[in-house]
């Protein structure tokens, strides 16, 4: 990674962890851009080089989820199936960030559940992102699944996640520690996806 893109990872992390803070002390209606640009210390009109509206700043690892997925679709091994690939890209999305698990997390479903502009740009997000991954499933996959069969693969896959998630994250108050929630999301997701597993 470059100095520059570093530059602009911190930044974009400063934002977040900005709305973060204003969502949690404010209320999310109460945050503007403006107050969010100001408290990372970045011009309102830069701001928008790096999220495209405020709600954005929730859900900040959306691409590097897909990325994850596509990337576990590619590197699979001889004897995986959809389902482990898509148990696999879990695995990658925790290892490398904290996205499921920590206080964005938590606050992301908190604001699906009382903000409407949150949650309408959360099921944009998640159909968009069901969608992509379930095209390339029943490609990597022609002879075991077809289109319908990856929709609703992938959309259990995602269904175990979101519905563990609410449990394990819904007392922002008292969070439950990130390693046990990445155990139980994987859990559900063994769950939802057994009779699709090869091995």
């Amino acid at each position: 990674m470059s100095l520059r893109d570093r530059k602009r990872a911190r930044t974009r992390q400063a934002l977040v962890a900005a709305a973060a803070e204003l969502f949690e002390s404010r209320g999310y209606d109460a945050t503007t851009i403006a107050d969010i640009a100001a408290t990372a210390e970045i011009g309102t009109r830069t701001f928008f080089s790096y999220f495209a509206s405020k709600e954005d700043l929730l859900f900040p690892d959306t691409d590097g989820r897909v990325r994850a997925a596509l990337e576990a679709i590619a590197s699979r091994g001889p004897d995986d199936g959809p389902a482990e690939v898509l148990l696999e890209a879990l695995h990658r999305i925790g290892d490398d960030s904290d996205d499921l698990t920590g206080r964005v997390a938590a606050l992301r479903l908190h604001m699906i559940r009382t903000v409407p502009a949150v949650r309408g740009r959360g099921l944009q997000i998640q159909m968009d992102t069901q969608r992509e991954i379930a095209r390339h499933l029943a490609a990597a996959f022609p002879d075991e699944i077809d289109e319908v069969g990856a929709a609703a693969l992938t959309g259990a896959f995602v269904g175990a996640v979101t519905g563990a998630l609410q449990v394990l994250l819904e007392d922002m108050e008292h969070p439950t520690d990130p390693t046990t929630v990445q155990r139980a999301v994987e859990v559900a997701v063994e769950v939802a996806l057994t009779p699709w597993f090869r091995k």
